[in-house]
């Protein structure tokens, strides 16, 4: 197991690599840029070779975790980020934690229930939320709530109410795509010999739910979280934007209206970053769910140890 981490790791060097060198030649071939950016270019040696400039880009990022200065702002990109990430982080992961208490519960009722008129509102529900945009689901929050309301404020985050917009429009698609694929799961599994068996031996509904069925529906339902991770956190652009909350989505925005191209390169590669773990904590939670996943890390270790002999 811990090879197979190591592993992981290791091949997450030339994927970043690969984000970095695709980033930087797309912003660097480009057409056009303000005067200021330009000047402000120059001013950072952006006048050299296309490959100079990418190779000295990526050996300051390795020995230095320098992502350049901003042109605008001429502010370290490094510390800037390190400013808004944890703003991005922490709705991103409350948006996760929402879609799972709606979403995981929700599913399950539906299967349980199948072709109920629970299970179909259910469904429809899930399917209209699909259907919506974030960026209009923002819009329609903010006039509703904010304008016409006057329950919630709709920029900034000065206290605890102004986070409930952002992380409700965060997670609200993740809530749709969780429903859906929880029932689909659920429906799989408890159509299974050993469900009806463990009924047969009489054990309660509840308990041959969440000890048999919930268990073993879980592998698709973890790898569900890794894809809305990706999918929440190229949504903050919109969200943030919206919101007007600064967190990295916003960043990246200002940078991309003003051309300003480390902003955009040392964001994209943070996210890049993000998505990468967190797929490998995906991995590696599989190993612990499915006993299965285990015993093969486990049989490839036994065969290595006897392959001298």
């Amino acid at each position: 197991m811990l090879n197979y981490v190591v592993k992981r790791l290791l091949w997450l060097v030339p994927v970043m690599i690969g984000v970095v060198a695709i980033v930087y030649t797309i912003t660097y071939h480009m057409p056009g840029a303000p005067a200021v950016t330009m000047r402000k270019a120059l001013e950072q040696g952006m006048d050299k070779p296309y490959i100079v400039q990418l190779g000295r880009y990526i050996w300051n990022l390795a020995t230095k975790l320098d992502l350049g200065k901003s042109y605008l702002s001429n502010i370290s990109v490094t510390a800037e980020l390190a400013r808004r990430i944890p703003v991005t982080v922490q709705i991103s992961f409350m948006g996760i934690l929402l879609m799972l208490a709606i979403g995981l519960p929700c599913g399950m009722v539906s299967a349980l229930r199948q072709y109920s008129a629970l299970d179909i509102g259910l469904t429809s529900f899930s399917l209209i939320l699909a259907a919506v945009p974030s960026y209009v689901l923002a819009i329609l929050s903010v006039v509703l709530f904010g304008v016409m309301l006057r329950w919630l404020p709709v920029a900034g985050l000065g206290d605890w109410r102004a986070w409930i917009l952002p992380v409700v429009c965060s997670a609200i698609g993740g809530v749709a795509v969780y429903i859906r694929m929880t029932r689909t799961a659920m429906l799989e599994v408890i159509r299974q010999d050993y469900i009806r068996t463990a009924r047969a031996k009489g054990l309660g509904e509840s308990l041959v739910v969440r000890r048999h069925a919930l268990r073993n529906c879980l592998i698709p339902l973890v790898t569900v979280i890794g894809l809305f991770v990706a999918t929440i956190l190229s949504g903050s652009i919109i969200v943030e934007t919206i919101f007007n909350i600064p967190g990295m989505g916003l960043y990246l925005m200002d940078g991309i209206l003003s051309r300003d191209y480390p902003v955009i390169n040392g964001v994209v590669l943070v996210i890049s970053l993000f998505i990468c773990l967190v797929n490998l904590l995906v991995d590696i939670a599989y190993a612990f769910i499915d006993p299965r996943i285990k015993a093969q890390f486990a049989s490839g270790k036994a065969r290595g140890r006897k392959a001298p002999s």
